[in-house]
């Protein structure tokens, strides 16, 4: 139940990230030009990856579905930040701000455990590449891909059910760009308790566990690159997985255990709505070209699908 002075809420408003009118328009420009760069590269490549037949492999299948995920995440925040930029009045409605809490929760939870997929997938195939077909069959791909989205939305769905449980009676107003759940926290003035845990606990356990199996999974491929003679062939193995790597430890884990590993204080508020702009336009507007375009075989294609479309005309 939200209410104020005994009236029921029906929106909240989104303080955004500044409150100088001078700067909106060109923050506006700036992650108009972010949003519109991460919709083209991750549309790009998932529709790039299911016509090119040369990248229907286990990794391109995953690498499509880490795009559709920060597509869907790009998608889910960015638009109203937009809007709000341009509008006077910055609302978003009590079941749109619900929406937008659990779908950010979701695919969070989603990409933790579908990068931990894909390190799965490169340990297989360096330190295991003469059973890799069977190991990573069409059907246990399919598995490996599907069990993040059923986990994501439905842990997802359970935080969010308990942060719009509790009573918002303070205020409506929620001091960051979108619906979060620390900042949704602060306006309660219901017991805190079993949401401020329920929200460490599953930050620590995805955070950990996700991180464990990449840290495993690349702790047994560095391992088998050091056994092989070859520079060359340590470089080709490397190549296949230092920019995974890079990504995940130095960009993705370390914002997400800044943000989540904290109870949500004014000042920690504050700080996770900075580091907020980067992990939700940053990092999938990154993403693409970390583990895609630095790639000799979507290179290749690519350059295939551009020469067939300007044939076509």
């Amino acid at each position: 139940m939200a209410t104020i002075n005994g009236s029921v809420i029906t929106e909240f408003v989104l303080l955004g990230l500044t409150d100088g009118p001078e700067l909106q328009p060109a923050l506006f420009v700036l992650f108009l030009a972010l949003y519109l760069i991460t919709l083209s590269g991750n549309l790009g490549m998932v529709v790039l990856i299911q016509l090119d037949s040369r990248l229907h492999t286990p990794m391109y299948f995953f690498l499509s579905n880490l795009a559709f995920v920060d597509l869907c995440y790009t998608c889910n925040a960015t638009p109203h930040m937009l809007k709000n930029f341009l509008s006077e009045k910055k609302t978003i409605s009590y079941v749109g701000c619900f929406t937008q809490c659990y779908i950010f929760i979701a695919l969070l939870l989603t990409e933790f455990y579908m990068l931990a997929a894909m390190a799965y997938d490169r340990y297989v195939a360096i330190c295991d590449p003469l059973r890799y077909s069977v190991k990573m069959s069409r059907r246990v791909c399919i598995c490996l891909a599907t069990c993040p989205y059923v986990y994501g939305f439905s842990d997802g769905l359970f935080q969010s059910i308990l942060t719009f449980r509790m009573t918002f009676c303070r205020s409506n107003v929620i001091n960051h760009f979108y619906c979060a759940d620390p900042p949704l926290i602060k306006l309660s003035c219901s017991d805190t308790y079993i949401k401020e845990h329920a929200m460490l606990i599953s930050a620590g356990f995805n955070l950990s566990s996700s991180l464990t199996i990449i840290l495993v999974s690349y702790a047994f491929i560095m391992a088998a690159i050091l056994r092989i003679k070859s520079a060359e062939g340590r470089h080709k193995a490397l190549s296949t997985c230092g920019s995974h790597m890079m990504a995940v430890f130095t960009i993705f884990y370390g914002t997400l255990f800044f943000m989540y590993l904290r109870s949500p204080t004014e000042e920690s508020v504050e700080q996770r709505k900075m580091v907020a702009v980067f992990y939700t336009t940053v990092i999938p507007m990154l993403n693409p070209m970390i583990y895609s375009l630095r790639n000799k075989d979507v290179k290749e294609a690519m350059n295939k699908a551009i020469s067939r479309a300007f044939l076509t005309k």
